[in-house]
């Protein structure tokens, strides 16, 4: 059975519950959904779904850093929105962040999300 190594860093939100911000395992790193939190406030980002989705990349990157990778080791990335209204405005922002070949990915409307923010992205990378 493989080990699980946590990752964790002061760069991206702390975990708001019990778990980790990322686990790696054999080969394999899986990020916990981030959300559009400033990770030195721990606020949410005002200025609506571009701005939060701009955050939710920044603490995406900074988990993949801690874990000695990058967005561009991402093999899968899950997009939770409440509103699929905003599907084009994160797809254009996710292709400033990314470049080909792009990650699998599915796109979920989901009712809500925690501290009632609009995004939410989870990853899985492989290293």
């Amino acid at each position: 059975m493989s080990t699980l190594h946590p990752i964790n860093t002061a760069s991206a939100p702390a975990a708001i519950g019990p778990y980790s911000q990322a686990i790696k395992c054999a080969g394999l790193v899986f990020l916990s959904g981030q959300i559009p939190l400033d990770p030195t406030t721990m606020e949410v980002v005002e200025g609506g779904i571009e701005a939060q989705t701009h955050q939710v990349f920044k603490n995406l990157i900074a988990v993949c850093e801690a874990a000695g990778g990058s967005l561009a080791h991402a093999a899968k990335l899950t997009i939770y929105l409440t509103d699929l209204g905003d599907f084009a405005k994160v797809n254009a922002i996710m292709a400033e962040y990314f470049s080909e070949p792009y990650p699998a990915r599915a796109t979920i409307q989901v009712s809500a999300l925690p501290k009632g923010v609009a995004v939410e992205i989870d990853a899985v990378l492989s290293l």
